[in-house]
């Protein structure tokens, strides 16, 4: 059986949002909902229809996201789900491949999305691109090492998150280029960052930030919840729960976890997502008091093989042709010549002998500079032809800063 495929109008967002409250197990707030409304591209919908019942969804929001060496239009995938009782009858796929079609339709070369289930999207040729931390720190034991960085110019200040919006803003941006995977943050996702109505607080108290700066203005930011507790001995036992730590600079970076760290009738602090390569870890004079869980945090496909991986910068020279296996996009399959250094890239389709035979989703873990080329060929899961040539690939398409967003879309 089939079901026609197309995008819902605004009059559609009840059944649209039917279908995520039943595969998500999750029905928003309604000033939450309004603000998820505020930030859905309508044109940018799919829904799949039973006659007139929507029993699947799938969506994109239209992203400028940072990549090593630049930034690129990338199509943020979002909102996908099937109702409980059309599950296993082709809908998502028929979905997924659908939105694949519209993305290359419209010239984005990569689409990330963030996943619910981490099973579901390789075989849709996503592959895992980053990794995030959660951090919980015993603020008794969170002494920094002795040359931290300091910058007498800096101060700290306590603000309201509203009031100051503007300069989070502007500083975000700042960083955001840094760091691959960081994308722009339009007004209706600052709306989202900076909500704290009831809902929001879930019982974890007001929104709260602090700015570091000095005489030229903000040069980082924290935001952060309280939740206040006392044991049963009356000892202070609150848990700050840490939204976003921004900073241009070591100092201002290390001021503002002190400020976290040290806040008054706090025990823990528990950080939202982080990056594997938190400067954190290294300021920390015991490193083991910093308990971290790791996830997977996003997940890319390139969408067009070539126009993707000639938009990306390279760490290193590597000359390499690579066949790629792509069920699901049958114009990348094939075989391409990768010829890249630090200075620039080409990629282009050849009919020469491949050097590495590899599965689309593994150039997407890769693509933003922290793949697991060689990991996957130690577990056999791509095919080297050429000795060297997977190494090789792994070192021009690695970077650093690792990457990372720091904020599920």
């Amino acid at each position: 059986m089939t079901y026609p495929i197309r995008p819902i109008d605004e009059s559609e967002w009840p059944a649209y949002t039917r279908v995520l409250d039943e595969g998500f197990n999750f029905r928003p707030h309604p000033q939450q909902a309004e603000r998820w409304k505020a930030q859905t591209e309508f044109d940018r919908t799919l829904a799949a229809f039973d006659g007139d019942l929507a029993v699947g969804v799938a969506a994109v929001m239209s992203f400028t996201m940072t990549v090593p060496g630049g930034r690129l239009p990338v199509a943020g995938v979002t909102s996908v789900g099937v109702l409980p009782s059309h599950r296993r009858r082709g809908v998502l796929s028929a979905l997924m491949r659908r939105q694949l079609a519209d993305i290359r339709e419209r010239g984005e070369s990569v689409a990330a999305l963030s996943a619910s289930e981490a099973g579901i999207y390789g075989r849709y040729g996503y592959g895992r691109a980053s990794q995030s931390l959660l951090f919980r720190i015993d603020k008794t034991r969170s002494a920094f090492v002795g040359n931290a960085p300091a910058d007498p110019s800096l101060r700290m200040r306590v603000a309201e998150p509203a009031d100051v919006r503007a300069d989070l803003e502007t500083l975000f941006v700042s960083v955001a280029a840094r760091r691959p995977g960081r994308y722009d943050r339009g007004p209706s996702i600052w709306d989202d960052v900076l909500a704290d109505e009831d809902a929001d607080q879930r019982g974890d108290g007001p929104l709260r930030c602090l700015l570091a700066e000095d005489g030229g203005g903000p040069r980082g930011y924290a935001l952060f919840r309280v939740k206040g507790s006392w044991d049963a001995d009356g000892i202070p036992a609150g848990q700050l729960k840490l939204t976003e730590l921004e900073a241009t600079d070591p100092a201002a970076y290390a001021l503002l976890w002190r400020g976290v760290l040290d806040r008054d009738l706090v025990s823990t602090v528990d950080s939202g997502a982080r990056p594997v390569d938190d400067p954190l870890i290294a300021l920390l004079a015991d490193q083991r008091q910093l308990r971290a869980r790791v996830f997977d945090e996003l997940w890319v496909r390139l969408v067009e093989v070539d126009k993707a991986l000639t938009s990306r910068a390279y760490s290193a020279a590597v000359d390499v042709v690579i066949e790629v296996e792509d069920e699901v996009c049958p114009w990348n399959a094939g075989r391409w010549r990768l010829t890249a250094d630090p200075t620039g890239s080409e990629c282009k389709p050849v009919e020469d002998e491949p050097d590495v035979t590899l599965p689309v989703a593994a150039l997407g873990s890769a693509y933003l500079g922290a793949g697991m080329l060689t990991e996957s060929l130690e577990a056999g899961l791509l095919r080297e032809r050429s000795t060297g040539s997977v190494r090789a690939l792994a070192t021009a398409m690695s970077w650093s800063p690792k990457p990372w967003a720091g904020l599920v879309f």
